[in-house]
């Protein structure tokens, strides 16, 4: 068995587990939206909130810059949502794509929502876009040789630096 030395991730494994909020017990998206803090907001690492959605750093990103869009409403399929959910997610991952280019200047981006458990959700009650950076050559031999992933970016490096672009220029308040 191969090991990798990650001493940053005993602070996640050993934390004591969130009491359950919203509509699933275990949704960790249901968690961050009933944060009532900025200090609660970056502890579950949701970066925005807007209308009808929340923007929250990936736990497990499967590279560098990884976000999740989600409905603020514990809700599991499409069809479920109502317009200005439907066009309020649409605007902050369009949003989030650029506010990426510009900090990070990705090559291109994955954008996938799966649904159902079967097509690979992790939390499969409540809807969530998955916002991937992708570089040339960010595959390199790691996963093929080591079946391991290099991520070159903390997910506290990642949150500033999305708070600092949010600062800078913050949309206006309707």
């Amino acid at each position: 068995m191969d090991r990798l030395w990650a001493p940053w991730r005993l602070a996640y494994v050993a934390a004591p587990k969130p009491p359950a909020v919203g509509g699933d017990d275990g949704c960790f998206i249901c968690r961050a939206v009933a944060a009532a803090s900025p200090a609660e907001d970056r502890a579950c690492w949701l970066v925005h909130r807007s209308a009808c959605s929340v923007v929250i750093l990936n736990r497990f990103p499967y590279n560098n810059g990884h976000l999740l869009i989600c409905p603020q409403a514990h809700k599991g399929t499409l069809e479920t949502l109502s317009d200005a959910e439907l066009l309020d997610l649409q605007h902050q991952l369009c949003r989030f794509m650029m506010v990426l280019q510009k900090r990070m200047r990705p090559d291109g981006f994955n954008i996938g929502l799966n649904l159902g458990r079967a097509a690979g959700a992790g939390v499969p009650g409540h809807l969530h876009w998955h916002l991937v950076p992708r570089w040339q050559g960010d595959t390199n031999f790691m996963p093929v040789i080591a079946d391991t992933r290099v991520l070159v970016q903390s997910l506290e490096a990642l949150y500033d630096l999305l708070q600092e672009e949010l600062q800078a220029n913050a949309e206006p308040q309707s």
